[in-house]
């Protein structure tokens, strides 16, 4: 097993895939209390996710790192996105909640073999992209610490010329890589896009490639409207299948015309991701034996915010500052009517397991999972990180 450190966890969803992928958390923090009731909760339940990790619930700006001794091999986490994020204030570096330069502490720190840190793909607009390349050049030379006095923009001149000469660099240095993944091409039922930040540590001497996708859209098609196959799959009768939509038949027509189905497995959409779920409205006796699947009244759509139709990847879950943003994290029932997801459902949506329980009212809950990494993709990631840092380990062994 490979040692890591988790930052930012919140609800365990990064650190739940890594975990998966073979590694070991020796330390596992967020300063978010009902975060960190959702881990200690599944661990008092003993959940095979959680198991063993040693939980801190603080501001990581209190964390001391000396006691975990040198030979991390990861460190991961989600610094709060809410400085960059479409939905936010966008303050980025102005904003106190900017939790960028403790991941850079840690980073120097520890001095892992590598790391990998996830984030909004906000942060690549164009109002942020200075900061965005600073941010890059402080992950790449993490010692590389602001002299007393200077502005942020003096340090990022100062990281610049040595990120022009990093061949004779001979400090801590990393080659980091950014890149946005949408996680339905890795078998998530949600189009969510996120920006993943890896760095590999350069003495390590080994280069890193995104994971090429799994699943497609193409797919998808090619089963909905060329055989039918996702129809049958799900037992809907021709007479109650809903139209194609109007924007898919010059893509359908595409498909068509393949010799062969296409190569990768088809996007995973709501109705795959609800499959065995009663509707907690219309149904609720049916839910009671099911944990956080319970109807929450207030749903309406608004002019673009319309919900999740059941027939694609749901569209990207969020987790507003003040509660569930009005018209998002719903389902569009193919009656016209609409309904929020439940909690159940949208942790399906993350593809957290139907075991793993979040306590706390509906809005904290829904926060919780909003934030989160979707286990699966976090998983895939994993395992071409952990890749990676074997395959280091073996070249430096020969």
């Amino acid at each position: 097993m490979l040692r890591s450190v988790e930052l930012f966890a919140g609800a365990g969803g990064l650190g739940m895939g890594l975990a998966r992928a073979g590694f070991r958390h020796e330390l596992v923090t967020d300063r978010d209390i009902h975060a960190c009731e959702t881990l200690r909760m599944n661990q008092a339940l003993s959940h095979s996710a959680v198991e063993g990790w040693p939980i801190r619930e603080c501001d990581v700006r209190e964390v001391n790192y000396e006691p975990l001794g040198a030979g991390m091999d990861l460190v991961s986490g989600g610094p709060p996105c809410q400085p960059f994020s479409l939905g936010g204030k966008h303050h980025g570096h102005l904003d106190e909640r900017d939790m960028f330069p403790e991941a850079i502490r840690a980073i120097r720190e520890l001095a892992p073999k590598a790391f990998i840190f996830e984030n909004v793909q906000g942060l690549r607009r164009p109002t942020f992209s200075r900061y965005l390349e600073y941010i890059r050049d402080q992950l790449t030379f993490p010692g590389l610490i602001a002299k007393e006095g200077k502005s942020w923009i003096d340090h990022a001149a100062r990281l610049a010329q040595h990120h022009a000469s990093s061949a004779r660099f001979a400090g801590l240095s990393y080659r980091v890589d950014i890149g946005v993944l949408n996680a339905a091409d890795f078998g998530v039922p949600q189009k969510r896009h996120r920006m993943i930040m890896v760095g590999l540590r350069s003495d390590l001497n080994v280069e890193w490639k995104f994971p090429k996708p799994t699943h497609s859209l193409d797919s998808l098609l090619w089963e909905q409207w060329v055989t039918g196959a996702y129809w049958d799959r799900h037992r809907i009768a021709k007479r109650n299948r809903p139209p194609m939509p109007s924007g898919a038949h010059r893509r359908v027509e595409r498909c068509r015309g393949f010799d062969f189905p296409p190569p990768l497995q088809p996007w995973q959409t709501v109705r795959d991701a609800l499959v065995g779920l009663a509707d907690p409205e219309h149904s609720p006796t049916d839910c009671e034996s099911i944990p956080n699947h319970r109807y929450q009244p207030g749903a309406r759509p608004y002019p673009g915010h319309t919900g999740s139709g059941y027939d694609e990847p749901a569209k990207v879950l969020k987790a507003g500052d003040h509660g569930v943003p009005g018209g998002e994290n719903m389902l569009a029932r193919t009656d016209g009517t609409f309904r929020y997801f439940s909690v159940r459902e949208a942790a399906r949506l993350q593809t957290f397991p139907d075991d793993y329980l979040f306590p706390g009212s509906w809005t904290e809950t829904m926060r919780q999972i909003g934030n989160a990494v979707p286990v699966t993709l976090a998983h895939v990631l994993g395992e071409a990180l952990n890749s990676c840092i074997e395959y280091a380990l073996s070249s430096l062994e020969i």
